[in-house]
């Protein structure tokens, strides 16, 4: 027998429908397009129905355009083996992020997290790198099975994730993270602001307005409120710096290694998104408080946080095939050369990722982004 508990308007919010901000952003972007005449108005309702709720992306994004996705709707389609292929590459890449990775990590964060008192310094920063690896390999997970399955339908999807952990400074990240959010917030709040075109303290209200608007997207709490300013503080020093445009091509392109130079950049990136992290993770201010104030003050280093190395092991194999195919689209786009050309090189890949699928022992967990 089903029972229902007592509604009323304080609970309404626990039965939101799973991804809504999602598919909200998504009609608002067409409605603002037509009302400004970058985009016709469509008068099937099938296509229009088709965008919003289209299936592989429907709750966790890409929060697509429909200046990219309904002409796709419209026009006829063939099925194209290579393109096929390609999805189902990037989908088994997907998997193996979210199933070994990310749900692995979230096992030893969910367990550990609550003894900040406890864990030393150390430890709790690099739970918090643990933390970093779960939702960038959850959150890009999902994309690449999204973008994956639209492709093997014959879609093409906008990408979502520019391999942002090799980033060298603070805007070169958020161009490359969530970039679906980042252009619709660019392109519907922020240049409707003005932009950079206004004069310096103009420049920095738009990019308080802008991060604030995001971190209440993402949650009506003040973890997530000041999780938005705390970047929006960095883009600020990074704009009056004058370099938040800099770095758009592929980092160390035709190296195998960044330089020196390089390496601190991206060191120093890394190391303020993870801090940042603290204040998503955590759910209150008190402890997301405690938590930094455990990790300068607590004993520095216990010989116990040696047990998680299984999982870093994991993190280093994802940032090392991320790192050679950088320039790529996803991480098993393989060029045509000698090498991977040869069939049986891409099965005994194929075969060993899926062989870690399966025999995965990490607990199940939900995806994180569906709970905004």
């Amino acid at each position: 027998m089903l029972c229902w508990g007592h509604l009323d308007w304080v609970t309404m919010n626990i039965i939101l429908p799973v991804g809504i901000s999602f598919y909200t952003f998504q009609a608002l972007s067409y409605t603002i397009d037509v009302y400004q005449k970058k985009l016709p108005a469509t008068h099937d309702i099938v296509e229009f129905f088709a965008y919003i709720s289209f299936f592989p992306q429907l709750v966790a994004g890409p929060i697509e355009r429909a200046t990219n996705l309904l002409p796709q709707f419209q026009q006829k389609r063939h099925f194209d083996y290579a393109k096929a292929v390609d999805g189902m590459r990037q989908m088994l890449w997907g998997f193996l992020k979210k199933l070994v990775i990310a749900d692995n990590c979230a096992t030893v964060v969910n367990q550990y997290w609550g003894q900040y008192a406890e864990l030393p310094g150390l430890s709790l920063f690099l739970l918090a790198v643990l933390f970093s690896f779960q939702i960038y390999c959850d959150f890009s997970g999902y994309s690449d099975i999204a973008i994956g399955c639209a492709r093997l339908f014959g879609f093409n999807l906008m990408r979502n994730f520019n391999f942002p952990y090799f980033s060298r400074s603070i805007p070169e990240f958020w161009r490359r993270w969530h970039i679906s959010l980042i252009t619709w917030f660019r392109d519907y709040v922020y240049f409707p602001l003005g932009g950079s075109r206004c004069n310096k303290w103009k420049v920095i209200r738009n990019i308080y307005i802008v991060w604030g608007i995001s971190g209440l997207w993402h949650g009506a709490n003040w973890t997530y409120v000041c999780w938005g300013l705390f970047h929006a503080t960095l883009l600020v020093i990074y704009n009056l710096l004058g370099i938040n445009t800099k770095y758009k091509n592929v980092v160390a392109y035709g190296h195998s290694l960044p330089n020196i130079k390089e390496t601190f950049q991206i060191a120093l990136t890394f190391f303020l998104f993870v801090i940042s992290l603290i204040f998503v993770r955590a759910e209150t201010m008190t402890q997301a408080v405690e938590y930094l104030s455990s990790m300068v003050s607590n004993k520095f280093f216990d010989a116990s946080m040696l047990q998680w190395t299984n999982y870093f092991c994991f993190g280093l194999v994802l940032l090392i095939v991320e790192w050679l195919q950088r320039n790529k689209q996803h991480a098993l786009q393989f060029p045509n050369n000698r090498f991977f050309g040869k069939k049986a090189i891409r099965w005994t890949v194929y075969i060993m990722i899926y062989l870690l699928i399966l025999f995965n022992t990490g607990q199940s967990q939900s995806f994180f982004y569906f709970q905004f």
